[in-house]
Order: structure tokens, then sequence, then C-alpha cells
């Protein structure tokens, strides 16, 4: 019987080996030994795997940023392309706007005309557009007076000069007379 005793060990030691001291399953596997050539290439693969998404992150991130970043940019060198054309334009249009009616129908006239008009689809193309003032109730965020005269108070009387928008955005406020309160017009 000592052969079958032998068996019985190796069959309580297979069985000892299957459970854990606690009583565990055999499909709990104890964790592996610290210097485990398996587990330490896991772990730098994870370490790596981890690295990787943080630098795909951060790339993404910096994509981002620098569009926007390209964007702002491009909106600063638009603004200031136009608040430099802008009193030039303003030039054309009182020019054009003070022309007598006998030098109307002159060559030169007409080509200042037809720069003026050239001027105004160029400022529409770049989102340009005129800031309504005229008879409209003041609005310090729109508007920047530069005098008083009697009139209703707080109306726009007069637009010395014109405001501009550039998208939603005032890119330059209309300079404006504002009545004040003193009398009706």
């Amino acid at each position: 019987m000592t052969g079958h005793d032998d068996d019985e060990r190796v069959a309580d030691k297979r069985a000892a080996s299957r459970m854990s001291g606690d009583g565990a399953p055999e499909d709990e596997q104890p964790p592996p030994a610290a210097n485990d050539p398996v587990t330490e290439a896991e772990a730098k693969a994870d370490a790596h795997y981890k690295n990787w998404q943080r630098t795909a992150a951060d790339f993404s991130n910096y994509k981002k940023r620098v569009e926007q970043e390209r964007s702002e940019m491009a909106r600063l060198a638009k603004a200031a392309l136009v608040i430099n054309l802008l009193p030039i334009y303003d030039d054309l249009d009182r020019a054009a706007s003070t022309v007598d009616s006998h030098l109307a129908g002159l060559n030169w006239v007409q080509g200042v005309l037809a720069i003026q008009q050239k001027f105004t689809r160029l400022l529409e193309a770049l989102d340009v557009k005129e800031l309504t003032a005229d008879g409209e109730q003041f609005d310090p965020s729109r508007h920047e007076a530069i005098g008083q005269q009697p009139g209703p108070e707080g109306k726009v009387l007069h637009v010395a000069q014109k405001g501009y928008l550039l998208g939603d955005k005032v890119l330059r406020p209309a300079m404006v007379i504002v009545g004040d309160g003193s009398g009706a017009k």
C-alpha cells in the first residue's frame, strides 16, 4: 500500500497547489515572483502604453491649441489690415459724397467713384459692416460720444465718424454727437 499512499500524497500535493492557503479556487493564480520576466515585460508594456496615451492626448491638445492660435492670428491680422484701411475708405467716401454736380460726369470722378465701390465690396468680402448710429439710442459699447447738443436725451443726433463691425465685434466705434435732453429735435 505504500504505492497507494504515494499516489495520495501526490494527489494531495496537486490539490494543495490548486488551492491557496485560504481555499481560493484554481483559476485565481497567486501573484508571480517579483523577478518574473513575463511580469516585468507586461509592466513595461503597460507603462509604454500609458505613456503613448498621454503623448497622443498631449499631441491632440497641441494641434488644437496651434489651430486656435493660427485662427486668432489670422483674425488679428485681418482686423489690423482693416483698421489701417478704414481712414482711406473714409476719405474716399467723403470725396464721393461731396462731388459737385457739374463734375459728376468727368472721367476722373467716375474713376474715384469706381474705386470707392470696389473698396466697399472689398470690406463686405472681409465681413466688415458699417455700424448704424444715426437716430439710434446711444450705446457706449458701439458709439463714442464726442459731444452733446440739444435734443432727445441719449439719442444719437449726428455721426462725426462712421463705426464698423468685423463680424459681430466692434472694430471701430462710431464717433457721435448725443442729445442732452434739453430740447426735442
